[in-house]
């Protein structure tokens, strides 16, 4: 699978073809709360993940992402993390439904304000032969 490490400004293949590029372990996908908006940033790299890309896909939710439910800010959430991870517009579509429903609707704040989503998270939604090697 190929691991974006660009904010979801960048282009996108809706044929690219996933390898795997990353260890298991490695990615992470951290939100915050600034000023009321859910601020996602990507690990290693601590770049800010925006909706923008994942717009184009699909606009469920323009004014930005949420977590805890199964509403469009958790939708475009699924969409635009699938994206940045797979790099592959055509799989994230196929998958982001099922990721929202199982992982980010399930998704809290910590005491410390955050919410971390690993690789592992990920992958739980996506077909075996896209899984990463170690």
């Amino acid at each position: 699978m190929v691991l974006s490490n660009r904010t979801m400004s960048g282009t996108f293949d809706d044929h690219a073809t996933a390898q795997t590029t990353h260890h298991q372990g490695e990615i992470r996908y951290v939100g915050s709360r600034e000023q009321g908006e859910t601020v996602v940033t990507t690990h290693p790299g601590g770049e800010r993940l925006t909706p923008e890309r994942s717009l184009r896909i699909a606009r469920h939710s323009p004014s930005g992402f949420a977590v805890g439910y199964r509403g469009s800010g958790p939708a475009q959430l699924a969409l635009a993390v699938l994206l940045d991870y797979t790099d592959n517009a055509a799989l994230a579509r196929e998958h982001y439904q099922t990721f929202k429903d199982e992982v980010i609707s399930h998704l809290e704040y910590g005491a410390d304000g955050t919410w971390t989503l690993t690789d592992a998270d990920i992958e739980h939604v996506l077909p075996d032969d896209v899984t990463p090697t170690a």
